[in-house]
């Protein structure tokens, strides 16, 4: 009996992982499908090259500017200026954005006092707020990485304050009919049962400031990837537009990647 129960759970994870390898299959060729379409495009001149570069070009670009530099910067410069922009407006509306969002999921008087100034501040495009922040701290670092707070902030407040309201009451009532203290609620109720809901909202503020990098980034920049593309656009410099592009993706996925994997270990019980 032992043997045909371990027979039977030995072919469930056989299958289990084969369901994964085969969607893990799917991803892989749906990429390398568009690999192959931009490469066709691209070599029988379908495209002007002028305006969708071939692979070969734009991987000649990033290999100029990995080792030569692009005005008079290397890439990985680019790269590093950029992600210290992102982590440091994307961390600051963290630390900000879930504490709040928790006051204001559990008190309505909180969320009266915010609430009005985030949901009329959210809706703005960001070029528009940017020429504001630059009036009040200047072009320097200080204006962009208050722009990428800001970008970041909203989603971040609103899905905590979603996961908050989500709770199971019950839950609170028997904190509390312990004796449970605020504190006890806030690590043993609030954050565990809100955490898949914030993961989810932190990675779509994550999105949020990916977008708005190259707005912060034209205005009195050197460096950074968002700056790069938006100076290589102006010469119509295509194959480091979509080199720039592309690295600015991946560099997205690593740090979802990383989020996804820090969660799992904070939080065991997340599906991400």
């Amino acid at each position: 009996m032992n043997t045909l129960i371990l027979n039977k759970v030995n072919k469930n994870m056989i299958y289990n992982n084969f369901k994964i390898s085969k969607l893990q299959l799917i991803s892989i060729s749906s990429v390398i499908f568009m690999f192959l379409l931009w490469t066709f495009v691209t070599s029988f001149g379908f495209a002007d090259p002028l305006f969708l570069p071939g692979p070969t070009a734009v991987w000649d670009a990033f290999i100029k500017a990995s080792f030569k530099g692009y005005q008079g910067h290397t890439l990985l410069e680019h790269v590093l200026t950029s992600l210290y922009r992102i982590l440091f407006g994307f961390g600051l509306a963290c630390i900000v954005g879930i504490p709040l969002g928790i006051a204001m999921g559990v008190s309505k008087n909180v969320k009266a006092v915010f609430n009005p100034f985030i949901e009329f501040y959210r809706p703005l495009p960001p070029l528009g707020l940017y020429t504001l922040l630059v009036m009040w701290l200047g072009i320097g670092e200080e204006s962009k990485l208050a722009l990428l707070f800001l970008a970041g902030l909203p989603g971040i407040i609103i899905s905590t304050v979603q996961a908050v309201n989500g709770i199971n009451p019950t839950y609170v009532r028997a904190v509390k009919t312990l004796g449970g203290s605020n504190k006890d609620l806030l690590f043993q109720v609030y954050l565990p049962g809100a955490g898949p809901t914030i993961l989810t909202g932190m990675r779509i503020s994550l999105g949020f400031v990916y977008t708005v990098l190259v707005a912060a980034e034209i205005v009195a920049a050197t460096t950074g990837i968002g700056w790069m593309i938006w100076d290589a656009a102006k010469f119509l410099l295509s194959d480091v537009v979509v080199m720039g592009l592309i690295v600015l993706g991946l560099t997205g996925i690593f740090l979802d990647i990383c989020m996804r994997m820090i969660a799992k270990l904070l939080m065991p019980w997340t599906r991400t």
